[in-house]
């Protein structure tokens, strides 16, 4: 079974968050949500996020990917954070798989990630400050080898059900999708 941290930092986008852990977990992909900080998490719109465990407890254990949700402030909260982006950088030289949505992709940015990569994000996070050689793209989800990015909290369900398909493959996105009667 896949396993995937879900880093919450205060103010992030919580539609994002939650859809993210709850459609992986639907998919039965073991998903730990890691708070940077002990306690609760208050995401962007006040709602109140309990992490499963801490950021700290969560690094002693592997992972087959990271998920970055965005917001803001969450997103900077995790960029200005010395530990994710190890992370972030481990994972890559590993050739895990590392995905963000919304504001969070200037975090996979500044680790260095983006480079020379087709990347997407909110408006106004990549498109004004890309990395180097990167090309953006105004698509919904954008998967480039083991880097997936989003636009936003209305790409949110769009997002997790491509990285379900990554890790579970077609057939688990296609169950999931279904039992969301999305049409």
């Amino acid at each position: 079974m896949a396993r995937v941290l879900v880093p919450l930092a205060q103010g992030c986008e919580e539609l994002e968050a939650v859809t993210i852990i709850d459609l992986l977990r639907r998919a039965g992909i073991e998903v730990i949500s890691a708070g940077l900080q002990p306690g609760i998490v208050k995401a962007s719109r006040g709602v109140l996020l309990q992490p499963d465990t801490t950021l700290d407890e969560a690094l002693a254990q592997d992972y087959d990917m990271v998920v970055l949700p965005g917001g803001m402030p969450g997103a900077r909260h995790l960029g200005e954070d010395p530990r994710i982006i190890s992370l972030l950088q481990n994972m890559a030289s590993r050739g895990k798989y590392t995905a963000a949505i919304c504001a969070a992709p200037f975090v996979l940015r500044d680790a260095g990630l983006l480079d020379g990569r087709i990347a997407t994000s909110y408006p106004g996070f990549l498109d004004q400050q890309p990395a180097t050689g990167m090309q953006y793209s105004p698509q919904a989800v954008v998967t480039d080898g083991t880097v997936i990015t989003s636009r936003g909290p209305g790409t949110a369900m769009d997002f997790a059900l491509s990285l379900i398909e990554t890790l579970s493959g077609p057939a688990k996105r296609a169950e999931v999708e279904a039992g969301l009667v999305r049409s």
